[in-house]
């Protein structure tokens, strides 16, 4: 008799809504990230992606529902309860986000000396091992300013690694990097989330690269999920919108014309 659970997700979004004032950007959003996996959340341009991330770590509170880390519904949380979650938490921000007066190594160090009460002998031994991870122990004592944009990410994610995290979340990793680059941190991103036990959410809209690397995708759409399921089983949805995200199809659901009033009307000068 087979008596393997799966395990609960680490993430849960229950019935979620948030928005701006009387702009609602999610509404009743309902998804899971299971642990131990490489979940992709994906959708065209201002459709909540990062707003979730946002949601997740306790930088904004959702306005209705629940969204629970490891069980807790980080959504009422005190700043002590808050600070204590987050530091299970890693973050690669867009473009990095690195203190640029401060070198590779003490950008690294720098979660530890602020979340721990290591010795900096120890603290070095990490530093160098994350460095090492991400292949960039010999760039340690480097200035942001003298290492590539791709360099520069890496150390964010050696960063987003020092306190040994369950969770890490990457807003648009993939943005602005040359092929080279970009293939190597997606490969980076699916190593780490393998060897090291973690979950790992991806916001990212390279569709190719992304689906290589994740085991569920999720697509925001319209305030909700539109779709989810593996890479292949997005690929083969028959969905319009689904199929106009993922094959990069300009026309579909999503119009390539902002609304405006007919052609006859704007150019009609008799209508002025």
């Amino acid at each position: 008799m087979n008596t393997t659970s799966t395990p609960p997700p680490l993430v849960e979004l229950r019935d979620l809504t948030f928005g701006y004032g009387d702009r609602v950007i999610l509404k009743n959003l309902s998804f899971n990230v299971p642990r131990g996996q490489v979940t992709a959340l994906m959708g065209v341009s201002g459709g909540g992606k990062t707003t979730v991330l946002r949601l997740i770590g306790g930088q904004i509170r959702a306005t209705h529902g629940q969204l629970l880390f490891d069980g807790n519904d980080v959504t009422p949380m005190h700043q002590s309860q808050l600070y204590a979650a987050r530091r299970r938490m890693g973050m690669l921000f867009q473009f990095g986000a690195l203190f640029t007066d401060m070198s590779v190594f003490d950008n690294v160090a720098f979660p530890l000396r602020e979340h721990t009460r290591l010795s900096e002998d120890l603290i070095r031994d990490i530093v160098l091992m994350k460095l090492d991870a991400v292949g960039l122990r010999g760039a340690r004592d480097l200035k942001p300013s003298e290492i590539s944009g791709g360099m520069s990410r890496r150390v964010a994610l050696a960063r987003a690694i020092a306190l040994d995290p369950d969770l890490i979340m990457y807003d648009e990793p993939f943005a602005g990097l040359d092929p080279i680059s970009l293939g190597t941190a997606a490969r980076l991103i699916r190593r780490l989330n393998d060897s090291l036990g973690i979950t790992s959410v991806v916001v990212s809209h390279d569709v190719n690269e992304t689906f290589e690397i994740a085991d569920h995708v999720v697509i925001l759409a319209n305030g909700g999920v539109a779709a989810q399921g593996t890479p292949a089983e997005m690929r083969a949805s028959t969905d319009p919108l689904i199929h106009q995200f993922v094959h990069a199809l300009s026309d579909g659901p999503v119009p390539f014309h902002y609304p405006a009033p007919t052609a006859v009307q704007d150019y009609d000068r008799r209508s002025a």
